[in-house]
């Protein structure tokens, strides 16, 4: 951990010693990291560029949002489980939403109904 009385200008000298570069980017409007189950969206966040020994690091800073992801339902999908439990197109897509697009598990849930 750095003491936070050491002068700027100092830990500037001592930073450029051990190899480092650190160079902010100006401007940032929106960072958005996409993963699996969905995407931190950093509406406003400061971002810097570290450089040591050969070695990139970016640094964010800021607070995100998250974002589940939507399945996303095609149409044949629908026709399937309509087909396999005779359940309203509405009741369907409900399903297949609440089960993340999973065909056996709407179903299964249909059919209990």
């Amino acid at each position: 951990m750095i003491p936070g009385n050491i002068n700027p200008k100092r830990m500037k000298q001592m930073m450029k010693q051990l190899g480092m570069d650190v160079q902010p980017i100006e401007n940032v409007e929106r960072i958005v990291i996409s993963t699996s189950e969905g995407q931190y969206i950093f509406d406003s966040a400061e971002v810097t560029i570290m450089k040591m020994q050969g070695n990139v690091s970016y640094q964010i800073t800021g607070d995100p949002v998250f974002e589940e992801k939507r399945a996303e339902i095609p149409e044949s999908d629908i026709a399937l489980v309509i087909e396999q439990t005779g359940s309203a197109p509405e009741e369907v897509r409900a399903a297949l939403t609440e089960t993340k697009g999973d065909i056996a598990e709407a179903i299964i849930r249909l059919a209990k109904e």
